[in-house]
């Protein structure tokens, strides 16, 4: 059997200037329809000249600002295409933030203020008044967009449980768990947060999206290490919150000390694998031994030594224009094939979503990590097909 890597996005894109300038209501310039219709065509997206017409408007009502919100969503779903990556979604176009996109459409959370999440954005901080829940799925008109204008594989992105817990401030649960209370006082409260938001917020979304027919979850928990003794509460609120669940479930984790999620990541259930960043630890040197790979050999070898099952692996550093050329990302993976001596326990991503970077680097990214990725099939295949002793 040949070998094939699946080679997906994580999350986010940067929104369009033309996208962001009419939800603000500022004014746009010939810049932006030009950048508009350079984008079409670059990404061959049918009609793209009505976009252009309506930017040139310059005065926007509820139905126009949808039509752009459309217009932004296929751009994004192209974007991925064009790259040629195997599974997409539309760069959360219609997302304010991660975190504030959820809490926007749960009860129970009140707006606090601006906060500095990381590289040079920010998001929207809520504190929790009372216990959260919505009313029904709010994402499923998101996915049935998507799905009908590509005919690619789709994976959902979602902010988990542990994440939207650890990224709020806590005005209700704290109650019990209130400075003087013990630790174990405290752990209790959080626990239940936690609990609450994954049964509440989170499943009521993954099941309205499933019903849908979306086959493919990934939880984002960007806060999963940040508090190492909480690293159960993350795996319980992943549990909760695709419980019962008939879909693939993957989990996404950037910004941490991997060591710290094993052994508790083997208790997550039914979870495909883990999708993680290695790039930015990473040299940019070409090779595949230990020294050449810095970023990947430790953590590596904590699937290896646990045993867990599936990786997918970051080999774009987010943080950085750097176009990683495709033999470099060639390397990344034939050097973690290498370490887990088993190709099918691996699949290609960015190491987080990309709204940090223009959509030029963006696309410069993706197509070499495509690129790269076929390189690597074709080094595996070559050596599984060639006769035993050569």
């Amino acid at each position: 059997m040949s070998v094939k890597f699946l080679t997906r996005e994580i999350g986010s894109l940067g929104k369009p200037p033309w996208r962001v300038k009419s939800f603000a209501g500022r004014a746009l310039d010939e810049a932006d329809v030009a950048d508009a219709a350079r984008w079409g065509e670059r990404l061959e997206v049918d009609g793209y000249e009505r976009l252009a017409e309506l930017l040139r408007r310059g005065s926007f009502q509820p139905a126009d600002l949808e039509e752009i919100d459309d217009w932004a969503a296929r751009y994004g779903l192209a974007l991925l295409e064009r790259a040629g990556l195997d599974v997409v979604y539309d760069g959360e176009q219609r997302r304010t933030e991660m975190y504030d996109h959820v809490a926007r459409h749960a009860r129970g959370f009140e707006e606090r203020g601006i906060v500095r999440s990381f590289d040079n954005k920010y998001y929207s901080k809520a504190a929790v008044v009372e216990g959260p829940a919505v009313d029904d799925a709010y994402d499923v008109e998101e996915f049935r967009f998507v799905v009908d204008h590509t005919d690619r594989r789709v994976k959902v992105p979602l902010t988990g449980a542990y994440t939207m817990v650890d990224w709020s401030y806590d005005e209700h649960y704290a109650r019990d768990g209130a400075l003087g209370a013990s630790a174990e006082r405290r752990y209790e409260a959080r626990t239940r947060f936690v609990a609450d938001v994954a049964e509440h917020v989170i499943r009521p979304n993954v099941a309205g999206l499933v019903e849908a027919g979306a086959d493919w979850i990934q939880i984002d928990e960007p806060a999963a290490a940040t508090k190492p003794d909480e690293v159960p509460l993350v795996v319980q609120g992943f549990n909760a919150s695709v419980a019962g669940i008939r879909a693939t479930k993957s989990m996404h984790i950037c910004f941490s000390d991997y060591s710290a999620l094993w052994p508790h990541v083997l208790e997550l259930e039914d979870c495909f694998e883990l999708q993680l960043e290695f790039a930015n630890r990473d040299s940019r040197d070409l090779g595949t031994s230990d020294e050449d790979r810095p970023g990947y050999a430790d953590t590596l070898r904590l699937f290896k030594e646990h045993g867990y099952p599936n990786v997918g692996l970051g080999v774009l550093d987010i943080h950085s224009d750097f176009i990683e050329p495709a033999e470099l990302v060639r390397d990344r993976i034939l050097y973690a094939v290498d370490v887990l001596e088993d190709p099918e326990r691996v699949q290609v991503n960015p190491d987080c979503g990309l709204r940090t970077r223009s959509w030029d680097v963006v696309y410069e990214k993706l197509s070499n990590m495509v690129e790269g990725t076929r390189l690597a099939e074709e080094v595996l295949n070559r050596a599984h097909a060639a006769p035993a002793g050569r």
